[in-house]
C-alpha cells in the first residue's frame, strides 16, 4: 500500500502552551485513536519547536557545516507528522482533512516514493 506524509503546519511564533486547549488536545488524540483503529499509521510524532532545529548545509567545498535553526526560511513550519499506508491518496486526502480540523492547521499531504 502507498504511504503518505500529513504533515502540520503553523506560523511564526506559534506556541503550543497558549494555543491548545484541551478540546483540541482531544480532538488530537480521537484521531490517532482513530488512525491506529483503521491500521494505518506507521510513525506519527510532534516536533519540538523551531529554535530547537539545525540544519547541515553543504559548502562548495564540501564541508558539511551545522547551523543553529530551520533549514526553510518560510513564515511557517512544520509542527508535526503522521506517516500513514492507506490504499489510496483519496483516503489520504481524507485523513489529512481530519488532521486540519483536529490540529486547527494547515496540512500538507505528500506520497513518499514507493520502494521496490
Amino acid at each position: 500500500m502507498p504511504q503518505f506524509l500529513i504533515a502540520i503546519h503553523r506560523p511564526p511564533g506559534y506556541n503550543p502552551v497558549t494555543a491548545e486547549d484541551a478540546s483540541m488536545t482531544q480532538q488530537i488524540d480521537d484521531l490517532n485513536t482513530a488512525m491506529r483503529s483503521a491500521g494505518i499509521i506507521v510513525f506519527v510524532g510532534g516536533l519540538m519547536p523551531p529554535r530547537s532545529a539545525r540544519s547541515i548545509r553543504i559548502h562548495k567545498n564540501g564541508e558539511a557545516i551545522i547551523k543553529q535553526g530551520l533549514y526553510l526560511n518560510s513564515s511557517d513550519h512544520v509542527d508535526g507528522f503522521w506517516v500513514v499506508e492507506t490504499t489510496n491518496l483519496d483516503e489520504a486526502l481524507s485523513w489529512g482533512q481530519k488532521a486540519a480540523i483536529a490540529c486547527r492547521a494547515a496540512v500538507e499531504v505528500r506520497p513518499f516514493h514507493s520502494i521496490s
